[in-house]
């Protein structure tokens, strides 16, 4: 009677069977001496969010990823806080918040900054789920995530050892219920409960093992790592557009390589990227992609910011090339046969993701310039580099003349010329026209426009020279 009294107040579902050993959790306490957080490295934001949550009566706790990165001495780039409170009393304590999500119901609270808005993504304590039905289906996958409980609960409900660690910014404590820190430790990645068991019941944590070992360098335990082998297939249930977002996570992870050869040992490329994988099975391709990625890394590294349509169009480009050069041996012409290529390459089918709009405009402005650096004659060249996404297609053509896609010498010129005076841009012009010619291609002047030949008439005494335009009726 009074379970149903308490749901009744807290608007939560029917409740399902709790995991007792996560229930009956008592936490270790880590005092500031033991973790040695520092606070420097803390979002004021999500510390005025914990102390609002407190000062209004409720526990609250920064949470996951960014307590394991203050651990390891990393400032961390998102923060997430957990509470006791429900969805609808976080919004109303906070202005600037909305209630997002169905399956997990969370709340983003807003803040605005010189630099950008930082989100910090607040959530309710869950509940463990155990029986088939409403929220799990037969495959063992979570449907619905929107019952609360207590705090031991939640730590249960965490996928990994090291992201189920509560901070406390108050009292500088850290609350660890399954033994997080030793792990840190010891440089281990441990699934907490049965790893096929939780695999099942959300199969991005796959990605989410191989994008953690990937970004600490930690090792993933044997008993975590083996089914994923298994369990691969799981992958396919997810919907593309959480898919493309974690795999944008471990793209931008500033150690992506070294998680791309990580979803490879673990076969997960191949149903996950499966242009990724017949791609490295290419010396020439693979070449591309790892120079790529490891411009990437090292740019993330020094704190530089990444396009991800730049990397998204790295990634298919020996697909899209090979598609291209295909239809340009039909005879279509060149520049309708990229477009084709483009087209075939960004579709779903193709890439098994799907990518957001935004990404694949910067992905197509950047392929479609391309042929352009292959045209330096006249003022055309003045021209290209005043274009606004100029920057990202020259880096993108460097990387292509550095690994086999273009000529060595085409980098280097446009690299010269982008940095040349005026004078210095006339000489490397003459030159690239002598090149032009000496390599059997006769250059032509974009500013000059075609004349259309007049139509071919039968002589006749009445048509005089001059009494047509283009062929166009007279009146």
């Amino acid at each position: 009677m009074i379970t149903k009294f308490l749901d009744r107040l807290l608007r939560r579902g029917p409740r399902p069977k709790s995991d007792q050993s996560g229930a009956t959790l008592v936490a270790h306490k880590v005092s500031k001496k033991s973790h040695q957080i520092n606070p420097a490295l803390l979002s004021k934001n999500a510390v005025k969010v914990t102390h609002t949550l407190q000062q209004a009566g409720y526990k609250a706790y920064i949470v996951g990823g960014a307590v394991r990165d203050l651990v390891l001495g990393i400032a961390p780039k998102d923060f997430d806080v957990a509470t006791n409170a429900t969805p609808e009393q976080v919004q109303k304590l906070f202005r600037r918040s909305r209630l997002i999500g169905r399956r997990f119901q969370i709340v983003h609270v807003t803040y605005f900054g010189k630099d950008r808005p930082e989100i910090i993504e607040v959530s309710t304590f869950r509940a463990v789920l155990e029986s088939v039905g409403e929220h799990i289906a037969e495959s063992g996958r979570i449907l619905r995530d929107n019952v609360w409980g207590t705090h031991a609960e939640d730590a249960a409900r965490r996928d990994f050892t090291i992201n189920a660690m509560y901070y406390d910014p108050s009292s500088e404590t850290v609350l660890d219920y399954h033994g997080g820190m030793g792990d840190i430790r010891s440089k281990t990645i441990r699934m907490i409960g049965n790893p096929t068991k939780r695999y099942r019941e959300d199969p991005v944590r796959m990605l989410r093992a191989i994008r953690f070992a990937a970004k600490t360098g930690f090792q993933i335990e044997p008993k975590t790592l083996a089914p994923i082998h298994e369990l691969g297939q799981l992958i396919h249930d997810v919907p593309s557009a959480r898919l493309f977002d974690e795999i944008l996570k471990l793209l931008m992870s500033g150690h992506a390589w070294a998680g791309i050869q990580a979803l490879r040992h673990a076969n997960l490329h191949h149903g996950l990227l499966p242009f990724m994988a017949r791609a490295l099975e290419d010396p020439q391709a693979a070449q591309f992609i790892e120079e790529a990625l490891r411009n990437t890394d090292e740019r993330i590294q020094v704190g530089k910011s990444v396009s991800p349509g730049f990397l998204f169009a790295a990634l298919l480009w020996p697909d899209l090339e090979k598609q291209w050069q295909s239809l340009r041996k039909t005879g279509m012409p060149a520049l309708a046969a990229l477009h084709a290529a483009i087209d075939a390459v960004v579709a779903p089918s193709h890439t098994g993701i799907s990518i957001q709009r935004r990404h694949e405009g910067d992905m197509r402005d950047i392929w479609t310039m391309q042929p352009r650096f292959e045209k330096r004659v006249g003022r055309y060249p003045d021209r290209l580099v005043e274009v606004p996404r100029f920057r990202a297609g020259y880096d993108f053509m460097l990387l292509r003349s550095q690994t086999g896609y273009c000529k060595p010498s085409l980098g280097q010129w446009w690299t010269d010329f982008y940095h040349a005076d005026l004078p210095q841009r006339e000489a490397l012009l003459a030159t690239a026209k002598l090149e032009d010619i000496d390599s059997g291609q006769t250059p032509s002047n974009p500013n000059r426009k075609r004349r259309r030949r007049p139509k071919k008439t039968k002589p006749g005494p009445e048509i005089q020279p001059d009494s047509g335009l283009n062929g166009a009726k007279q009146n």
